[in-house]
């Protein structure tokens, strides 16, 4: 790609003795979802409001689009903070269409992008409802909406996942790919590491501030290994951890790592014999989701 949207280099910010981010560099791409990913309080949310001048940093250079953020990319640019900022007691519709006009939409535009944005997520027949009257996933869907509504060339996302139920998550990871494949810049900060592997280009992880992994998604996983065992199981839940084995398990399934030169026949064997029903089994490189649980745990 060669262009870069935002670009980061050697930053770092501390807030009296504690030093929230480490001397972190990393670029994202013109048109690519990168994932920023981290623990609660690892640097992710610090970065960003660095990033967009809401904090201060300490030293190192922020740019998009190859400058410093100023109040002139304020519409080029959709940012969804962490904490929820909606006025309690206005409309949803009331609130998106505001944001459509302060981000230089007209107002015929801002009304039918509004109704559409409302229409597209399931929320048209609350449109006249107060912020207050909502839950906290129609809230959420809200606030993205305020990030989206004026189509922006690049968005910027503090924990977009927050407060939605898995059929809302997995429907605005589809928003989100389809704007990446229109040629918006998404830069998205989480500590639920499924949605990464399915929809980020590259990513970067950071534990206490400090740079712990970046670059593609497939070369990070691929430098973890490329013989784990992911099984859909049924019945009794393997062992966790045997001497042929380490493994994570979620739900029914395990994303097994085997110990140094033991093969997949002797695993698979051992969890059959061990009473469990394998469903379905694939080779793969270690999950994202693996790799960022090992490495916090370091």
């Amino acid at each position: 790609m060669g262009k870069y949207s935002i670009e980061i280099e050697n930053f770092s910010k501390s807030f009296g003795n504690l030093l929230a981010v480490d001397n972190l560099s990393f670029k994202v791409n013109d048109g690519e979802v990168f994932a920023f990913l981290g623990a609660n309080g690892s640097g992710k949310t610090t970065t960003i409001r660095c990033l967009l001048k809401i904090y201060q940093k300490d030293k190192g250079r922020l740019t998009i689009n190859n400058e410093e953020f100023s109040e002139k990319l304020n519409n080029k640019i959709g940012y969804l903070p962490e904490e929820r900022g909606l006025y309690k007691g206005v409309s949803v519709y009331e609130i998106l269409e505001y944001t459509a006009k302060l981000r230089g939409l007209s107002s015929d535009i801002a009304r039918r992008k509004s109704n559409e944005y409302l229409e597209y997520v399931g929320m048209i027949e609350h449109k006249n409802k107060k912020v207050s009257q909502l839950s906290s996933g129609m809230q959420q869907k809200v606030q993205l909406g305020t990030a989206l509504i004026h189509n922006p060339e690049i968005l910027i996302l503090d924990e977009p996942f927050k407060g939605l139920d898995p059929v809302n998550r997995q429907l605005f990871i589809d928003i989100f790919v389809e704007r990446a494949k229109k040629g918006t810049t998404i830069l998205y900060s989480t500590h639920v590491i499924d949605e990464a592997q399915k929809m980020a280009d590259s990513l970067l992880i950071i534990k206490d501030g400090k740079r712990l992994e970046y670059g593609k998604v497939n070369d990070v996983r691929k430098k973890y290994g490329s013989d784990n065992i992911i099984i859909e199981f049924d019945g009794k839940i393997p062992d966790k951890e045997t001497k042929l084995y380490s493994s994570v398990i979620t739900n029914k399934r395990i994303e097994i790592t085997p110990n140094k030169g033991i093969k997949t026949e002797e695993i698979l064997t051992q969890i059959i014999k061990n009473g469990t029903k394998i469903l379905k089994m694939e080779l793969d490189y270690p999950s994202l989701n693996q790799i960022f649980i090992n490495l916090m745990k370091d």
